[in-house]
């Protein structure tokens, strides 16, 4: 009666009654700590790569690298195979890791706090005793970012996989190269190449070779984020300082601006230092950009302290020393094609006034002199009115009006004196005062030529170290061709 149940069945629900027996046939005396081979003169070969899926981070900060990674383990277990045709239908068999023997092949450079973060799966096994075993993980590895070309670097990280226990003459662990093939892109990261390679290492307390598995995650980071958020910036900010140099001086704006192009180079740094590891072994590329140009625009701002001081120089003070005006007036003023505000009009005015104001004095005294000979008996003089208007306006007492010429003309004489004593003094103060103006007006023209020297100056410095602090990194054209045009 029971045949006859169990030949009415399909042929596919034999199945499981051929599985249960071949798993009960085949954990029978089955030792998972027992090393699956018929000889154990003999090494195992596991054959050993990992799929690729995706780069999820690259901590820079804590030099962690974090992909998303299926393992890849083939090996032939002795002890696990059978005759098909006395299990019909059961091409192939699953077991649980913990039950039959594996291989104890881990990540050397984990930084995961379990160490071993694979998830662990099924172990598939067909007739022959060939095992496959595809756990799949998050692993977190260890890895030296090397941040000196940052933002146009290339990284390059190991994962190095090898047995914890068994050493070559008991595991021969071989390669296969990694497959790519399912990768999904990162938004920061473009994966270059995933190469593969098999070392031998012989340590001291063993003469057997302890072989392991190496492949290196090959990737470049993708500058668009950073060139947008921190590059452009740092170029715009650095060619505002620039702008120092074309800010009038009588603004009172030049050192403000000075320092607010400072002040914002300390915050776009600030940002990059939270991104950086706090190493010494290299400056990050962006690092030596930002430092330059903050030492350029610490710079135009000592240099426009120096600019106000010449244009604001006390004009009652020393005047401008022989060296500073050959260098400034004369060079520096014919190098930057500079003349000075009508300097055509202002230089002839400037050498004839004297002797205009000597000829004006002359004239006015030569008149007052005559008229005090011609007309000695004037009572009333002005010397503004007789200087100017002559003496044909002045009135003077005829021989009827009376008498004391003599001593009216004493008295006039002394006045005239006073007059002309005054009108010393108002040429001197007049010729003082375009003195004066003569030497502010090169004070201001020596600074004005600063500020243009200046600005010359950085302008090439600027344009120099932008192109060879970033065009310095080995793959900037690469960089820029694929993430900026393309």
């Amino acid at each position: 009666m029971r045949t006859e149940s169990v030949l009415s069945l399909s042929p596919g629900s034999l199945q499981g009654v051929y599985q249960r027996r071949l798993y009960k046939e085949l954990m029978r005396n089955y030792n998972p700590l027992e090393r699956p081979v018929s000889n154990d003169s003999h090494s195992l070969t596991v054959q050993f790569s990992i799929s690729l899926l995706q780069i999820m981070d690259v901590d820079e900060k804590n030099q962690v690298l974090t992909t998303n990674i299926w393992l890849q383990l083939y090996w032939t277990d002795f002890y696990l195979q059978w005759n098909l045709s006395d299990y019909p239908g059961v091409n192939n068999v699953r077991f649980p890791d913990d039950q039959i023997w594996r291989p104890d092949v881990l990540l050397y450079n984990s930084a995961d706090e379990r160490f071993d973060a694979s998830f662990h799966t099924n172990i598939l096994v067909n007739s022959s005793g060939y095992c496959q075993y595809l756990p799949p993980g998050i692993f977190k590895s260890t890895c030296y970012i090397d941040v000196r070309w940052f933002p146009f670097d290339v990284q390059r990280c190991d994962l190095k996989f090898g047995s914890w226990t068994y050493g070559g003459w008991s595991l021969d662990l071989q390669m296969i190269e990694a497959d790519v093939s399912g990768y999904i892109s990162n938004g920061e990261w473009d994966l270059v190449e995933v190469p593969g390679r098999r070392n031998e290492r012989f340590y001291d307390c063993c003469k057997e070779p302890y072989p392991d598995v190496t492949f290196t995650v090959v990737m470049r980071r993708r500058t668009l984020y950073y060139g947008l958020n921190l590059l452009i910036p740092c170029v715009l900010i650095s060619t505002l300082a620039l702008l120092v140099f074309l800010l009038p001086a009588d603004s009172g704006e030049k050192i403000s601006l000075g320092i607010t192009v400072l002040l914002s180079l300390t915050v776009f740094m600030l940002l990059v230092a939270e991104i950086m590891p706090a190493t010494s072994d290299s400056v990050p590329l962006i690092a030596q950009y930002f430092a330059t140009t903050m030492v350029i625009v610490g710079l135009s701002v000592i240099a426009t302290v120096l600019v106000l001081q010449y244009h604001h120089h006390d004009h009652d003070g020393e005047h401008m020393p022989q060296w500073t005006r050959v260098v400034l007036l004369n060079w520096c003023a014919w190098f930057l094609r500079m003349r000075r505000p009508g300097e055509a009009k202002v230089r002839p005015a400037c050498h004839n006034a004297p002797k205009q104001q000597r000829s004006s004095l002359s004239s006015l005294e030569l008149s007052v002199s005559q008229a005090w000979l011609r007309h000695p008996q004037v009572t009333n003089g002005n010397l503004l009115y007789v200087g100017l208007r002559g003496v044909d306006g002045l009135h003077y007492p005829t021989p009827t009006e009376g008498g004391g010429a003599s001593n009216g003309g004493f008295s006039v004489e002394a006045e005239l004196s006073q007059i002309l004593e005054e009108v010393r003094y108002i040429s001197r103060r007049f010729r003082g005062q375009d003195e004066d103006e003569t030497v502010c007006s090169e004070w201001k023209f020596a600074a004005a030529v600063i500020d243009r020297l200046c600005l010359v100056a950085f302008s090439i410095f600027t344009i120099l170290c932008t192109i060879g602090i970033l065009m310095s990194a080995p793959n900037f054209v690469e960089a820029i061709s694929k993430d900026f045009f393309s």
